[in-house]
């Protein structure tokens, strides 16, 4: 990897972000009576699309806004200008990883929104009565939030959920709303979130918009699945595990990266090594992964956007496949998948890498790596509990397969995997290496501990439906 491409300034990064920053801090006092300074700040945004396709809609919608009369078309307009400043940001920084690591760029342009489905008709007026709420939150503004303000979202999302077409705006809309609950009233508010609140409200906005949230396009493909490591979010209520792996099309094909997620719903009392219990069941990729197998796949559907849409029957372990080998022989050259317009964002940025002979040193409380060109910091606080990679590990390693991403101006390192030399052999830690199950020592105690509260969870649950 060369660390001083990493180093070196993107242009017109700062201005960009400047632009989107001035415009989420016009949204804490809400755009009903705007001030001078949040008129400067929607006029700033529709400058900065000057050039675009967006310019005339979003430069009538910032004169409307400036002057408080905004209307819901114009509030999308403004949430798409917005998106499309972060998207311009998220391929600027893609595109100096690309560079950083040799790899070939995504494939040309930008994956698109399938065809919209007659369903996403049927629910045109649930969209339009969210649509309805989040323009009142933007007239409101942050500052202006209280229960009954939030609570207008209840029945929007209640008449949602039933429908799978709908569900996934639902489920923002929801998570969203309670965020906004749990800050009530907004007026005491010390701090407010001003970057993530924005990014709900305008990406739930624009799926507001019919068609946006159309299916992607979906082709079969068979080949050689090669895990390189898995990334595993857990939340207090749900736990999703998604293993990056290189994909070896069976036609010999260009290799490509890919990503298998699974998720399950878990109560708050199943952490560490039990989260493996709820999500091992749920897709037979993990036990490759644990036992550092390949998979071999038969017309296993996968999107546009490199997502496998995992199906255990069509999938089978294959031969042995150490992580590190994958990585040193095909990671370079494997091409990345395009990215859909409403993920262009640079919170997304989760790009494999493979990392070697740099030198683990601690500074400012934090690890840090030091690369020819530059120091990279590592994010050791996205390693799962669930498994043997510690910080310790990490520090004591000198090769790492992680994730390239870029947080509060800065790029970052989540390991996946790292490898150390111990009594002359190399070590390799995994973050998923007890998704499979384990017999390793601590592994084994971390997934008794687990099994027995979760087997005294479902015996209480067992006894509630009983009564």
């Amino acid at each position: 990897m060369r660390g001083d491409l990493l180093s070196d300034p993107v242009e017109g990064l700062d201005e960009a972000l400047a632009v989107v920053d001035a415009f989420d801090e016009a949204l804490v006092a809400g755009l009903l009576r705007p001030g001078p300074a949040q008129a400067a700040a929607v006029v700033g945004l529709a400058e900065a699309v000057a050039g675009t396709p967006l310019a005339a809609r979003v430069a009538e919608a910032a004169d409307r806004a400036k002057a408080g009369a905004a209307g819901e078309d114009h509030f999308v307009a403004l949430a798409a200008a917005r998106c499309a400043l972060l998207g311009s940001v998220h391929d600027a920084l893609t595109q100096r990883i690309d560079e950083a690591v040799g790899r070939p760029a995504a494939e040309d342009g930008a994956a698109g929104p399938g065809p919209a489905s007659a369903a996403a008709d049927r629910g045109s007026n649930l969209l339009a009565a969210a649509r309805s709420w989040l323009c009142d939150l933007a007239r409101a503004g942050w500052r202006g939030i209280d229960h009954e303000r939030v609570a207008g979202a209840a029945p929007v999302v209640s008449a949602m959920l039933p429908d799978p077409v709908l569900r996934r705006r639902a489920t923002l809309l929801d998570g969203f709303a309670a965020e906004l609950a749990a800050s009530c009233p907004g007026a005491t508010l010390e701090r407010v979130p001003l970057r993530r609140w924005a990014d709900l409200w305008s990406r739930a906005l624009l799926l507001t918009v019919p068609g946006s949230a159309g299916e992607s396009a979906v082709t079969p493909v068979s080949g050689r699945l090669l895990p390189l490591g898995v990334d595993v979010q857990e939340h207090a209520t749900a736990v999703q595990a998604q293993v990056h792996a290189v994909f070896e099309p069976a036609d010999g094909g260009v290799p490509r990266l890919v990503r298998a997620g699974v998720a399950a719903p878990k109560p708050d009392t199943v952490v560490g090594a039990g989260l493996w219990q709820l999500l091992r069941p749920r897709m037979s990729l993990l036990g490759a992964v644990s036992e550092g197998r390949s998979m071999e796949l038969d017309a296993m559907p996968v999107t546009a956007e490199g997502d496998l849409l995992w199906d255990d029957g069509r999938a089978r372990p294959g031969e042995p496949a150490d992580a590190f080998a994958t990585a040193r022989v095909m990671l370079s050259t494997a091409a990345a998948a395009r990215v859909a317009p409403l993920d262009r964002h640079p919170v997304r940025i989760a790009v494999p890498v493979l990392l070697e002979g740099y030198t683990a040193r601690s500074e400012d409380d934090r690890l840090v790596f030091d690369l020819p060109g530059r120091s990279l910091a590592v994010d050791t606080d996205r390693a799962p509990a669930a498994g043997p990679l510690t910080p310790e590990a990490v520090a004591a390693s000198h090769s790492c397969v992680g994730l390239l991403r870029w947080d509060a101006g800065e790029f970052l390192l989540q390991p996946l995997a790292v490898e150390a030399t111990v009594r002359k052999k190399a070590v390799a830690a995994h973050a998923g290496a007890w998704a499979g199950g384990t017999t390793d020592k601590a592994g084994v105690r971390a997934e008794k501990a687990a099994t027995d509260a979760v087997t005294v969870l479902r015996e209480r649950a067992g006894r509630l439906l009983r009564k």
